[in-house]
């Protein structure tokens, strides 16, 4: 009832509550708008609230969080692993050569 296709239903508060749409508004809008998430959208939508991550399909949340600044909420969380090649480096020597 708070929302737009609530709004854009009662065509006076329409005018004064939502923009005009810069695309033709599909014909099943309300049935898109009504249906209930998949269980795989619920859990990539609790994943983009949780990380501040923009929502979308995969190249358009990159394309979005890079011209936001939002690189991180895009990578895993914490330090990157180390990888097999770092580690199987000689060690460092100390600065008096020993």
């Amino acid at each position: 009832r708070w929302g737009s296709l609530s709004a854009r239903a009662d065509g006076e508060r329409a005018g004064m509550l939502c923009d005009a749409w810069p695309v033709d508004r599909p014909r099943n809008w309300s049935s898109r708008v009504n249906r209930p998430e998949t269980a795989a959208e619920l859990e990539a939508l609790r994943l983009c609230v949780r990380r501040g991550r923009p929502y979308g399909g995969a190249a358009w949340s990159l394309r979005t969080a890079g011209a936001l600044g939002l690189e991180s909420t895009t990578r895993p969380r914490g330090r990157p692993r180390k990888t097999p090649e770092k580690d199987a480096g000689e060690r460092p020597r100390a600065i008096n050569g020993s």
